[in-house]
């Protein structure tokens, strides 16, 4: 075989998914490989970024401004980003074999955990996953519609996506006009009658999986009062006794809950409350079935044999009304055709980013992954960097021993070919440029960041194709 990662014989790698474990990775092979490298970029979405353009907060445009160093990476010659193109439907892992001598999968975790609790299927329960994709105009769930008519709202889970989902529904109409929202749902949310949300976390306010930085944006509110119960921001002995010898921003932490505790409330319109140490265990209904009331109750801790601090349920049982549930409890990779699969702990099959054999664990030649598909969903944005090099740095290895994929037609030219065969409706990082120019520039026009397109067919048109 003829020396791969060389001038005359570049490396060749397709990357499912173009969030940023995939764009870390692409970044990481340039600069090993000194450029002897093409790589290919698929995406099921016409535009780039994934997580970033889709996931995070409209209203948190500065940590949106990661996607900068991405579009620099998308800029470079030797990557070709594919968007509108989904693996398993327009391309399969035989035909990426094909073409690449090594498939590295970074499509994410897409799907949402389950209660697992009588009535979560009610009318008016939803994945706050679906939620947070419909307020960032998501073409997959442009047209879901989300009954914002009712008073009150339960956000189950205290993650940061819980308090994206909790701020989103008390923000007013001109803090949301600051975003880039879509345009629907700033429509929607303008006209919700949500008075107050109630954030529930099954553990104390020392466990909370929140940052500090959110939990101070919830006081920042301008229009809603954040509170938390005096009883419930209080520590238990176990909680006290692992501050002591814990992080000091867990006990900034605790000191903000409690000192919101202590706060009294100034009357704003709406009001947002975490509750701690509550879990639900039932959704009660209306005559409509839709959500009306929810059963929780209330738990304390116990210390694991592993020493980590655990919820259990007291014989205490509270009814609260609610007319509207997200939940957000984590999430869950989905298995892709022909990829090896973890089904308990919903990611690929994988030993620091290479996908193994079920059967012998031996790692499986050229493929590989890495970000949530590969470690679950845990971490930050950045977290996706280290975890990326680590994949990078063992394909570059297995490249070095020639463990890689030998492709029968390792050409630029017959893998656009195939594609765009594939998907006639395939979508470009130059589409995706005009797409981002005119996106901001109807921003500017409404005195608003950004006025995203929110459909294919929307950004298809927008390029002047029927």
């Amino acid at each position: 075989m003829m020396q791969v990662s060389s001038d005359s014989y570049p490396l060749r790698v397709a990357i499912i998914g173009s969030g940023p474990a995939g764009f870390y990775a692409a970044a990481h092979l340039f600069k090993e490989t000194k450029g002897a490298v093409e790589v290919d970029m698929f995406d099921r979405l016409p535009t780039p970024f994934g997580l970033v353009r889709f996931g995070v907060a409209p209203d948190h445009l500065k940590i949106k401004s990661v996607t900068k160093a991405y579009e620099r990476t998308a800029s470079r010659p030797e990557l070709r980003f594919w968007g509108n193109v989904e693996f398993g439907k327009h391309v399969t892992l035989e035909d990426l074999q094909a073409h690449y001598h090594c498939v590295l999968f970074s499509s994410g975790s897409q799907s949402d955990r389950k209660m697992g609790i009588p009535g979560e299927d009610l009318l008016r329960s939803h994945a706050a996953t679906e939620f947070v994709a419909w307020y960032n105009g998501h073409p997959d769930f442009s047209e879901h519609t989300f009954d914002l008519s009712v008073e009150r709202a339960a956000v189950i889970g205290i993650g940061n996506v819980a308090v994206d989902v909790a701020r989103i529904l008390c923000r007013t109409e001109q803090e949301l006009l600051e975003s880039d929202i879509a345009d629907y749902a700033l429509e929607a949310l303008s006209r919700s009658n949500i008075k107050e949300v109630i954030m529930l976390g099954r553990r104390g306010p020392a466990q909370a999986a929140f940052t500090n930085p959110e939990a101070k944006e919830l006081g920042d509110l301008a229009g809603a009062d954040f509170c938390v119960l005096p009883e419930e921001a209080a520590l238990d002995e176990l909680s006290l006794a692992d501050l002591e010898n814990g992080a000091k921003s867990v006990a900034r932490k605790v000191e903000l809950l409690q000192h919101t505790a202590r706060r009294e409330p100034s009357n704003k319109p709406k009001k947002l409350t975490i509750r701690f140490l509550v879990s639900p265990v039932e959704l009660l209904s209306d005559e409509n079935s839709a959500v009306a009331k929810m059963r929780m109750v209330k738990n304390e801790l116990y210390r694991t044999e592993t020493g980590t601090l655990r919820p259990r349920p007291t014989d205490m049982i509270e009814e609260v009304p609610i007319g509207l549930v997200f939940r957000s409890v984590g999430y869950r990779g989905i298995p892709l055709p022909g990829v090896p699969f973890n089904y308990d702990w919903g990611v690929i099959l994988n030993e620091k980013g290479r996908i193994v054999d079920p059967e012998s664990r031996k790692p499986l030649p050229g493929l590989y992954t890495s970000g949530w598909i590969k470690r679950g969903p845990i971490g930050v944005i950045g977290t996706n960097k280290a975890d990326s090099v680590e994949t990078v740095n063992c394909l570059l290895e297995d490249v070095d021993a020639g463990r890689v994929s030998t492709p029968v037609n390792p050409s630029a030219a017959a893998a656009e070919e195939m594609v765009r065969a594939r998907q006639p409706a395939v979508f470009t990082f130059e589409d995706w440029k005009i797409i981002d120019a005119l996106e901001l520039e109807r921003g500017a026009k409404a005195g608003r960041p950004r006025v995203k397109f929110t459909s294919r067919q929307e950004m298809a048109a927008a390029l002047g194709r029927d």
